[in-house]
């Protein structure tokens, strides 16, 4: 329990951490993106602007890089476009090539006849940032080289991606480390639970005993009184609850069962289903059963047999008169499915959740004709936990409810 709980614990830390990190990282990257691609569409679309403009003018002059919007006093140095023209033909023709090197005619054209087939008016191409001016079949395209742009945005994705798995490993280490002095009073307060209730259970038997014996005798002697049989049943009970108790007390341990072995899961099932099977048949319910043959676990035997007494034990004693019964187990992909179903008729659904908890009971007053004491079903989760699996209660309409054990 302490561990399972250390480990909530730290995937709890781990997550909200991690979420904070996630958000953290996608924010800096979309915002940067968000921002350096406003300025390159407006840089662009200024560009753009001046081409048409001054594009057939003698004697034009240099674009004012600098005065235009994501401009600077180097941005003349540092700024290499070209424009291409598509005719109302569809012939298209280089207008400006002046301020870029590293492409040719041919590789603009193509380009630019690559950008007109996707129709979006601006975008990334490559290592270009695009912008179109379309008047009829006519259009102008500016491309404008923002390859330092995207390596930047690059370099800071893989920096914000490599900076936050570091301080995630980094603080999982330390919520590792931490999480043991975290759970402390914790755990102090399960081993005074636990140790109380051992020593509760020892102290307990001795006068349980004793009253058992002496309702023993005086049954002898007074054979037939009523109320000595409620004692001798009363003290049964007790004798049961302390067990239970005692027993549910070492299921919390961290290692409640140290000798697990590989056994045969069908047999151990047919083994405890037997005795079932005839009782439910005797009280005139139908009971049905199919246990697939060659199911190993490993695990211990004895407690899984205890986990399928209480599930088949509940279902005989909760089943109402004439009911069903049924018992499948299987195999579906490398787990096994135990079904523990029955008719019933269920008082309240609503709380079907708290079915596991400790001394909680869907209808008071039948359980207490029944002789249950209320911590059978959680000693059932408790086993079926302990072997890596879970428990799991469902009723759709409160006349049928279903266990399922996946383990």
């Amino acid at each position: 329990m302490l561990k399972k709980m250390q480990r909530r614990f730290v995937m709890a830390a781990m997550a909200a951490f991690g979420t904070v990190m996630l958000v953290l990282a996608v924010g800096i990257n979309v915002a940067n993106y968000l921002q350096t691609t406003f300025m390159q569409d407006n840089l662009a679309a200024s560009l753009l602007k001046y081409e048409q403009e001054v594009c057939r003018r003698p004697g034009k002059g240099p674009p004012p890089i600098a005065d235009m919007p994501g401009g600077g006093p180097e941005a003349r140095f540092t700024t290499r476009f070209f424009v291409t023209h598509r005719g109302r033909l569809g012939d298209i023709e280089v207008v400006s090539k002046d301020y870029i090197f590293s492409i040719d005619e041919e590789t603009a054209k193509e380009y630019t006849e690559a950008i007109l087939r996707k129709g979006k008016e601006k975008g990334y191409y490559g290592d270009y940032r695009y912008c179109i001016s379309a008047d009829g079949p006519e259009a102008t395209v500016l491309f404008l080289n923002v390859s330092h742009a995207l390596q930047f945005m690059k370099s800071l994705l893989f920096a914000t991606l490599a900076i936050g798995i570091s301080s995630f490993l980094v603080v999982f280490i330390l919520v590792i480390f931490f999480s043991k002095y975290a759970i402390r009073p914790y755990a102090r307060n399960i081993e005074r639970q636990k140790r109380f209730i051992t020593d509760a259970g020892h102290e307990l038997k001795t006068p349980i005993t004793s009253i058992a014996t002496s309702a023993d005798i005086a049954a002898m002697e007074h054979e037939g009184d009523e109320w000595i049989c409620n004692i001798q049943k009363q003290t049964a009970r007790l004798t049961r609850l302390v067990g239970d108790l005692v027993a549910l007390s070492r299921l919390d341990e961290e290692t409640p069962f140290p000798d697990k072995r590989v056994f045969s899961f069908s047999d151990a099932a047919w083994e405890t289903a037997e005795p079932f099977a005839v009782l439910a048949r005797a009280e005139g319910k139908e009971y049905r059963q199919r246990i697939e043959e060659g199911l190993t676990l490993y695990g211990d035997r004895d407690s899984i047999q205890q986990m399928l007494s209480i599930l088949l034990d509940n279902a005989v004693r909760y089943s109402d008169a004439g009911g069903e019964i049924s018992l499948d187990i299987v195999r579906r992909r490398r787990k096994i499915y135990v079904e523990v179903k029955n008719t019933c008729n269920l008082p309240d659904i609503s709380d079907l959740d708290r079915i596991f908890d400790r001394f909680y009971r869907l209808d008071e007053s039948r359980a207490a004709n029944t002789g249950g004491t209320g911590i059978g079903l959680s000693m059932a989760q408790a086993i079926a936990e302990n072997h890596g699996g879970r428990i799991k209660v469902q009723s759709g309409d409160g006349k049928r409810i279903c266990f399922t054990v996946v383990i």
